[in-house]
């Protein structure tokens, strides 16, 4: 029964009522005297009981449409919706984290959490290959955002598996443990341990099947699980409109803008559908180019118009997909910077302006090597580490020396060439995406 049903009910009900007392009020008038006065007040209380069972009967009515309304939603009646409770979003709560988290922490710690380096630099050590005490104590007194591993690290699955765990079990707070795993020429993982390299990334792209991208980035980001890596500097989002250019050569997608953009999409996916951030790179753009930033200073010429209609395309898919990390190389890019020749990594305008605010990314930047001939050369290690920062990049990867650029940062802030708030805010992106996978879906 609905509620227009119970009030049509109600109007006939009352409609009896009142006939029957108007007809008992006739009849005293009729016989008069005492026994009419009677009649008149036993009326009334008849109708007054009346109406008390009728308004009982009402509120049994209303209790059992609000209980069929409950169970039965699917009969078409009306429905109760039930009580909004004021419970916190998934959002919210990871914002709640990440703040506490951040105002917590000492300057120190904050600033050690901005660097990714690889554990030779953290520890002093030639070669690293297992996790102890010297790690141990290193992440204590450098709780550093992260580690990068290469091909020397790696010496078997099992020495990998432990040297992972250890080393994160160490941390004081969560660590990105990371690797490049490309496919083809890069893929330190598989190669060291025997494993099935996917190829390189132009045959996926000449394939034509973003698919196949997807399962790349799936197939590696399975195996970097397994191993205890949770982040993957891949895939290549280059476009490669420079056929002489060999450092990234076969490594790309290919030269057909919208066929790259498809392929980074689908990796990205693949990769995080794993539980792997990926991270793409080398923005604004590596592919136009013919020099190694390894080895020196590289320019393209490219104006932003074109690389609006060409270079960006990829990077703008990538973070689209939803990449928890982008890269940003250290070419110079004046088309794009009114001139500037300063390495896009150390660019604010490329950085902040560009790859913020024109392509809307808000997740974490992190520059390429800082070791590089394209940066040691020209700068100091900690000079590179706070122009990077003040820039826009959120974490610093490998500087040529790390606790000099470690150093060097916190007395910035102390300084004041530094806002500590400007650190606190890269702090927050870099923990949303560590963060975010211990909430409950």
């Amino acid at each position: 029964m609905n509620r227009r049903d119970m009030r049509r009910k109600r109007r006939v009900r009352n409609q009896i009522v009142s006939y029957i007392v108007a007809v008992l009020i006739l009849a005293g008038i009729v016989t008069g005297g005492v026994m009419g006065i009677r009649s008149i007040a036993s009326a009334m209380e008849e109708k007054k009981a009346a109406e008390e069972s009728q308004a009982q009967a009402e509120s049994l009515a209303q209790e059992e449409v609000m209980m069929q309304s409950q169970t039965e939603n699917e009969t078409g009646e009306v429905q109760t919706e039930p009580p909004v409770e004021n419970v916190p979003s998934k959002e919210e709560l990871l914002e709640e984290l990440v703040e506490s988290c951040v105002a917590n922490m000492s300057l120190e710690d904050k600033v050690a959490g901005l660097f990714i380096v690889t554990p030779e630099q953290l520890t002093g050590v030639t070669k690293a290959v297992q996790a102890g005490s010297g790690t141990e104590e290193a992440l204590k007194k450098y709780p550093v955002g992260g580690l990068v591993y290469f091909a020397q690290n790696i010496q078997s699955a099992e020495q990998l598996k432990e040297m992972l765990s250890k080393t994160a079990g160490y941390a004081t707070y969560p660590l990105f443990l990371g690797v490049d795993e490309e496919g083809g020429s890069v893929a330190r993982v598989a190669d060291q341990l025997k494993l099935t390299n996917v190829g390189p990334m132009a045959d996926i792209g000449a394939g034509g099947d973003a698919s196949a991208a997807y399962t790349v980035g799936q197939t590696i980001g399975t195996y970097l699980g397994e191993y205890g890596f949770n982040l993957d500097f891949a895939p290549i989002a280059d476009v490669l409109t420079n056929p002489d250019n060999k450092v990234i050569g076969d490594r790309a997608f290919g030269s057909d803008p919208a066929v790259v953009s498809q392929m980074v999409a689908s990796a990205v996916q693949g990769l995080q559908d794993t539980g792997i951030s990926a991270c793409i790179k080398h923005f604004p753009g590596h592919g136009n180019t013919s020099g190694d930033s390894h080895e020196g200073s590289v320019k393209t010429d490219r104006m932003l118009e074109e690389m609006q209609a060409a270079e960006f395309l990829p990077f703008q898919a990538g973070i689209d997909a939803g990449t928890d990390m982008v890269m940003v190389g250290h070419i110079s890019a004046p088309g794009l910077t009114d001139g500037d020749a300063e390495p896009a990594s150390m660019n604010e305008k490329i950085i902040t302006d560009i790859l913020r605010k024109q392509l809307g990314y808000n997740g974490i930047v992190i520059t390429d090597a800082m070791n590089m001939s394209a940066i040691s050369e020209y700068y100091a290690a900690d000079e590179a580490a706070i122009k990077a920062l003040k820039a826009g990049a959120d974490m610093i990867l490998m500087p040529e020396e790390f606790v000099k650029a470690y150093e060097g940062v916190v007395a910035a802030v102390k300084d004041g060439t530094i806002d500590e708030n400007r650190i606190n805010d890269s702090l927050k992106r870099v923990y949303r995406v560590k963060y975010a996978g211990t909430l409950e879906e």
